[in-house]
């Protein structure tokens, strides 16, 4: 027990240091933690540290889902929802298929069962590598928007597929029709399941007198309930977590308090934060594992078909979202989309952008060693090298050009009318100017005197005024004087927080009290950090 905690705290700090190097190299963290993962396994440590299926379906992927949808926009959901859908779904079950077909050619002995069953283990792209590297190249929120929502819905598919496909192989029979009654029956049940107990714990949230702590433990526990409910009844696990989250993410106003909303996203963020960090590790680790489980199949032979099944993925991926955009010109012609004209650009880094992940790799790994008849289970590690090797393929190749492709295309994001800092300094603007007409409504100034309402109303017209003058800066003039605002608030902070520090030695102050203006402190600079342009320093 004593080894297990000093390995595991080992691997916490081996994951931040290869998350700092990653950003000291200016590359997706996930790209360096599989190559870390993958440079450690060479060293013979950590053999004995196996992804475990179960542990990936049921206690790591739940909360990664939930996490997904709350942070995903809505709004952009569902004006991108044809887009999404497309690449959620059919596009994912083309791509299985085409798997299917050029594994079952170019493997001696590889039925088409076992090919769709490997196309549902590949198909699905893992978009936390995707988006981890397009936040850090700038990108049209299209983009953004499109990989986020078809995340939420491509593992359901493929997953889907894996499991239909495993049945043919364990059975020898599949029936088509029953079978897409049954793809829907997972789907639309699934995703029920999600919504009501999505409403279950939203009644939770808003009736009873729960504090803050509790909101966020119950915010834990709320996707492993949607997930267990629908798997428990046979249905889509992973809809039923997606479409409970949505449904709690939109209500998240009016069913939580702002300490609840602060802390359950602090709670969250460095909760996925380590999940993430610990999957993809592990993937890397796994190498020595799999080569040795190859058996009769040479590992030069093992490696030929994992890199053209990849570049079958690749291919089909970029012909499937060129095809859509194609798809979408016509498509316009009869119904209202929400881009008539979505070119090529945008399309192209869309496609490019499909690495694979961790679903896919605990999907290989979930196929029974044994069949019904006590056989063991055909190509089963053949079939789990070669998804290795197209998770390590997809991440570094795509994940490393991704940013050199954006940067060559120079995409625009015709969608903005608004620049955000403008938007920003708009929504600031009215915000005062709110508060102001409701202090003016119930608190005239010919009013009973109150010092602390004077203060108020002299502030929210200080800043009122401020916010005129800035959105009346030219473009071209509004980076320089942001930022020389920004970095002189930064520096006044840092004064404020060293004040405080020489007070907490004195004995008549509180260090809680003093603590308290800190974080009052750290919100502000948190605050100014946030917004699209950084001050200078501030990285």
């Amino acid at each position: 027990m004593q080894s297990l905690l000093f390995e595991f705290v080992f691997l916490v700090l081996l994951i931040l240091a290869l998350v700092m190097l990653a950003q000291k190299l200016r590359l997706a963290y996930p790209i360096v933690l599989v190559l870390g993962g993958l440079a450690l396994s060479f060293t013979g440590a950590f053999t004995n540290l196996e992804i475990n299926p179960e542990v990936v379906f049921l206690i790591f992927l739940p909360p990664l889902l939930y996490e997904a949808a709350w942070q995903v926009s809505w709004k952009e959901f569902w004006k991108w929802r044809r887009v999404i859908a497309s690449f959620a779904f059919p596009i994912v079950i083309l791509t299985a298929c085409i798997v299917a077909l050029v594994s079952h050619w170019l493997i001696p002995g590889f039925t088409l069962a076992l090919g769709f069953l490997l196309g549902g283990i590949v198909s699905p792209p893992d978009a936390i590598s995707a988006t981890t590297i397009m936040r850090q190249v700038k990108v049209p929120k299209v983009l953004l928007s499109v990989i986020e929502g078809e995340s939420l819905l491509n593992d359901a598919s493929s997953l889907i597929v894996f499991r239909f496909a495993l049945a043919a192989v364990l059975t020898g029979q599949f029936a088509f029709s029953e079978a897409a009654g049954s793809f829907f029956l997972v789907i639309v049940l699934g995703t029920l399941i999600g919504l009501g107990v999505g409403l279950v714990f939203y009644a939770i949230h808003r009736w009873l007198p729960t504090t803050p702590s509790i909101d966020t433990v119950l915010s834990l526990v709320t996707p492993y309930c949607m997930y267990y409910a629908a798997e428990h009844f046979h249905y889509s696990g992973v809809l039923a977590v997606v479409s409970g989250g949505l449904l709690l993410s939109s209500q998240r106003n009016t069913m939580l308090t702002y300490r609840s909303r602060i802390e359950g996203v602090n709670v969250w963020t460095v909760l996925s934060f380590v999940f993430n960090g610990f999957i993809f590790l592990l993937i890397g680790l796994q190498l020595p594992t799999i080569t040795q489980q190859l058996g009769d199949t040479s590992l030069g032979t093992a490696i030929g078909y994992g890199l053209l099944i990849s570049l079958a993925l690749i291919v089909t991926r970029l012909l499937c979202a060129m095809g859509a955009s194609v798809f979408t010109r016509v498509a316009s012609r009869f119904i209202t989309v929400a881009d008539a004209n979505p070119g090529w650009k945008q399309p192209l880094v869309t496609g490019w952008a499909g690495m694979r992940g961790v679903v896919s790799l605990a999907s290989a790994l979930a196929i029974p060693l044994l069949t019904p008849s006590g056989q063991p289970f055909p190509f089963r590690n053949l079939i789990l090298f070669i998804t290795f090797v197209v998770i390590l393929v997809t991440l570094v190749l795509q994940g490393l050009t991704l940013p050199w492709l954006i940067r060559k295309l120079r995409l625009e994001d015709r969608f903005a009318t608004i620049p955000e800092e403008r938007q920003e300094l708009l929504i600031q603007k009215k915000l005062a100017q709110q508060a102001l007409r409701s202090l003016e409504e119930k608190y005239p100034q010919d009013g009973p005197p109150n010092d602390f309402l004077h203060n108020l109303r002299a502030r929210l017209q200080l800043d009122s005024r401020f916010l005129t003058q800035a959105l009346d800066v030219r473009d071209d003039a509004l980076d320089d004087t942001l930022q020389q605002y920004q970095q002189f608030y930064l520096d006044v902070l840092d004064q404020q927080r060293v004040l405080l520090q020489q007070m907490n030695q004195r004995e008549d102050f509180d260090e809680e009290v003093i603590r308290k203006y800190l974080a009052i402190l750290d919100l502000e600079e948190y605050k100014l950090r946030e917004k699209q342009l950084q001050p200078v320093g501030a990285e």
